[in-house]
């Protein structure tokens, strides 16, 4: 067997820290319970923009969404930036993606092809012969769609007709499928064995034995689409948990009023968005029904626990093939949801915890001590030097993250003081930067006087705005310099200096 470690990453998307029955006790996930119980959870951990294709990339760069370009959704990660899949090649892996990339976006122009947008993204002719290189990964196996998604097609469409379901598209949205949105249901009709769960499991699993057999070390990343909305599970999932037992913390007093114009926007029926142009996620009324609420929110705990069961197959799998003890096995999530906290839903500008503070845990016997929590600053741009670190082999010049081994290995100790989380999501019109350290969480907005500055100690829920509050004022001029000089400090330096001169 060789003595190189392998890296089995394990992500799902777009889901709430508080998701995990290791924390939440109306929750059920057994499975990412014990990576939990196995290694060392990271309490303070935060991705580095809200959003999915910015986060991924930095994922893969070690860079900020601002550095590597692909700097908000509708994007696309340039081919030219370098990845951490060429630093595993070099260094004799074999390095693989199945399930979600989003590197690039739905659609296609000229200057800026891609391989995730229409038409291509649905000729399965195509997608039988091509299986990368792709970013790094030289082998991959992608689907787009989340849920009942028009977007299906690629790697899974395939799968799913040589499992024997030749209707697949009475599964899915029209262009693509059969079904339509006239009648929006909580139950999807799929059988589970056709959920794409499924798919990335049997295929994880597969590329687990191919490297077993072959002894090699390898880089294997299974990407979940869950619990991502819409929100739709299979029998039994969407019936799991009881709408009644759901909470709905809801908007707190008059919070927004000292908050930013997108905070106030999300509580209007109808409000005026046209300054902020157009393709905006969550610049929009957020108000809601909380009975309809609680439905979905049980549904969304059911696709929680249904990609539970799936990461136990792999976990089970590595068990199997020996493959536990030389394997550093990570699993997190590319950022949080709203389902009613600060009256919010699904994802926007808002920089609260609920959306930007994500579960991360990361085991490897013998060396991450088992069951400890960490309450060390790491941010998703650490992952990068992270994996690359525990693997020994050195990262590229450029990057901007820093390793988290020293805080994984000694849960006590901490490798960085401060996260910074960007989201520019419409250029010059709806970009804001939150600065997190030890006790304080600031976020600036550009082309807007208000801010929001919270006391993560004294208001862990984020309730209290103290941005304009006079008693504070030296606090704040503090962290905005603490803040100017972070940013000073991400500042990547991918050449490296050679001479005096």
């Amino acid at each position: 067997m060789s003595d190189k470690l392998n890296v089995l990453f394990i992500t799902s998307d777009q889901q709430h820290y508080e998701t995990i029955g290791k924390f939440n006790k109306k929750i059920k996930t057994p499975n990412i319970d014990r990576i939990i119980d196995e290694g060392v959870y990271m309490n303070r951990a935060y991705a580095v923009n809200p959003t999915c294709t910015p986060t991924r990339a930095s994922w893969i760069t070690g860079k900020y969404p601002s550095q590597h370009g692909a700097w908000t959704l509708g994007t696309k990660l340039p081919e030219s930036q370098h990845t951490f899949g060429e630093d595993f090649t070099a260094a004799g892996y074999e390095t693989a993606l199945i399930g979600k990339a989003h590197f690039q976006p739905l659609a296609s122009t000229e200057k800026y092809p891609s391989l995730e947008a229409y038409p291509i993204l649905q000729d399965l002719e195509f997608w039988k012969t091509f299986h990368g290189p792709f970013y790094g990964f030289n082998h991959v196996e992608l689907a787009r769609n989340h849920t009942t998604e028009a977007h299906v097609g690629q790697h899974y469409a395939l799968w799913l007709e040589e499992k024997g379901c030749k209707n697949w598209r009475d599964y899915f949205l029209q262009p693509t499928g059969n079904m339509t949105k006239e009648s929006p249901r909580l139950h999807w009709d799929i059988p589970e064995e056709y959920h794409y769960d499924a798919w990335i499991a049997e295929r994880t699993n597969a590329m687990l034995e191919n490297y077993a057999a072959q002894d090699k070390p390898f880089f294997l990343w299974a990407s979940f689409f869950d619990p991502h909305p819409e929100y739709y599970a299979p029998s039994p999932w969407d019936t799991m948990y009881n709408p009644d037992d759901m909470e709905v913390k809801g908007l707190f007093d008059s919070e927004h009023l000292r908050n930013s114009d997108f905070h106030r926007l999300s509580q209007c029926e109808q409000p005026d968005t046209s300054q902020y142009g157009k393709w905006l996620h969550g610049v929009h009324s957020h108000l809601y029904d909380e009975k309809e609420l609680k439905k979905k929110i049980a549904v969304y705990y059911g696709m929680v626990s249904l990609m539970d069961k799936y990461i136990g197959k792999i976990l089970d799998k590595l068990d199997e093939l020996g493959l536990s003890e030389n394997t550093l096995v990570v699993f997190t999530t590319d950022h949080g949801h709203y389902y009613g906290q600060h009256g919010l839903i699904a994802k926007g500008p808002f920089m609260f915890d609920d959306l930007v503070k994500v579960p991360f845990a990361a085991r490897l016997k013998g060396v991450i001590p088992a069951g400890k929590t960490s309450d060390a600053i790491m941010s998703s741009v650490d992952f990068m030097q992270t994996v690359l670190d525990f693997c020994g082999i050195e990262a590229p010049d450029g990057v901007a993250g820093v390793s988290q081994k020293k805080a994984l290995v000694n849960p006590g100790e901490s490798v960085r003081d401060w996260a910074i989380v960007e989201h520019n999501h419409q250029r010059g019109k709806v970009n804001v930067r939150t600065y997190i350290n030890k006790r304080y969480k600031l976020s600036i907005y550009l082309n807007q006087p208000r801010g929001e500055l919270f006391d993560l100690e004294a208001d862990p829920e984020e309730h209290y705005n103290l941005f304009d509050n006079p008693e504070y004022n030296e606090i704040k001029t503090r962290l905005l310099t603490e803040f100017i000089q972070a940013e000073m400090e991400k500042e990547p330096l991918f050449m490296p200096r050679i001479a005096i001169a």
